[in-house]
């Protein structure tokens, strides 16, 4: 298999643009000793992004209103009960995974 080195300067260039607004401000920051208010506000930034990300999948448009997908309900149970009993965002994230996968495969 060859490699057209256009699309791999392109793939390259992409990766590059996206890691940076990702990586850049981790670097920045790190150095700074920000205000509490900010460090406050900025430690329920995951909690917004995992509850949008639920709800996203949770509610689905079934026809003029929407409906619940009954098995991302059934995964967010025993995630949520990981979530509060760990309060680890990965180990979280991995259980919702795993539940995930195993109602798919299963139901």
């Amino acid at each position: 298999m060859s490699v057209n080195l256009s699309i791999f300067l392109i793939i390259a260039g992409c990766a590059i643009v996206t890691l940076i607004p990702r990586i850049l401000p981790f670097i920045m920051v790190r150095s700074i000793d920000l205000p509490e208010v900010v460090t406050k506000w900025l430690s329920f930034i995951p909690i917004c992004i995992f509850t949008a990300l639920i709800i996203d999948s949770l509610i689905v448009e079934g026809g003029s209103v929407p409906a619940i997908d009954w098995r991302v309900l059934l995964a967010i149970m025993p995630t949520l009960l990981i979530a509060l009993w760990t309060k680890s965002l990965s180990i979280t994230v991995i259980i919702g995974i795993i539940s995930m996968a195993s109602i798919r495969f299963f139901l």
